[in-house]
């Protein structure tokens, strides 16, 4: 497996800037607003990002738990592991180092943890048709993806490409999902950016299509950009859209509310 180059990246930079516009914008709103007050504002903003960190919990935890109990166990988990990138975020600290990952992959799945502590996966795994990177690879691809990042000044392109070369080297025995897209979130987080989340079962087989398709035409000519791969970023961007634009609108009704 070779990673992908990030100068070959094709990232969607008007999609990119419109989502910072609109953050920037809330945030002008909250801290400028002279018609009304601005701790409303902030509160309805607080209640908005509180509900993106618990759906960020309930719908990772829905992606890949096959009963109601794992579901229930995997959410405990995944709101542990917020909490924690939470206060991280809260003393400063970024998320860039194959550390934090095994932090996040201690907290969100403890059991496989607990029987490869510190380790990366000792056997070989597939995505569908996709055959994941032998276990004896997963060091060197960790270690290079890690570099790779620091090459990436675009936060929204750093925290986006990691969660789809990391998923494509899948390092664990379980739980690379929820962990990945932990560590994404907190990237995102950081930079003041809402966290994202898959929300509902059509758009959960459009992410695993789209992925694996990604995957295979990569396999199949190596460190390529293809359309599939495209696919995934600007899909990831639409979810920051979204969430972005649902924060804003939120901010501005508690603000219309009030002058009313």
């Amino acid at each position: 497996m070779m990673l992908l180059v990030p100068d070959e990246i094709i990232f969607n930079t008007e999609k990119a800037e419109k989502i910072k516009d609109i953050m920037e914008s809330t945030y002008r709103l909250i801290l400028y607003s002279r018609s009304h007050l601005a701790d409303d504002l902030l509160n309805a903003y607080i209640d908005q990002i509180s509900s993106f960190q618990e759906l960020l919990s309930i719908k990772n935890a829905q992606m890949e738990a096959q009963t109601e109990e794992e579901a229930i166990e995997y959410e405990l988990a995944l709101k542990k592991s917020v909490s924690f990138v939470v206060n991280e975020i809260k003393h400063q600290i970024n998320f860039r180092t194959e550390i934090q990952l095994f932090q996040l992959f201690r907290l969100i799945s403890p059991e496989a943890h607990s029987n490869h502590p510190n380790k990366y996966r000792q056997r070989l795994v597939q995505i569908g048709k996709y055959l994941c990177p032998d276990p004896f690879r997963l060091t060197g691809l960790v270690s290079e993806l890690f570099y790779q990042m620091t090459k990436i000044k675009n936060p929204l392109m750093k925290a986006l490409y990691f969660h789809h070369e990391l998923v494509r080297i899948h390092p664990f025995s379980d739980g690379n999902g929820r962990t990945i897209r932990m560590a994404k979130n907190w990237m995102l987080m950081y930079e003041l950016y809402p966290p994202i989340f898959i929300s509902d079962k059509a758009e959960k087989l459009e992410y695993v299509r789209t992925l694996e398709n990604s995957f295979l035409l990569l396999t199949r000519k190596e460190g390529k950009w293809n359309s599939w791969t495209e696919a995934f970023f600007d899909q990831e961007l639409n979810r920051l859209l979204n969430n972005a634009s649902a924060i804003y609108n939120r901010v501005l009704a508690a603000g219309n509310l009030r002058e009313a």
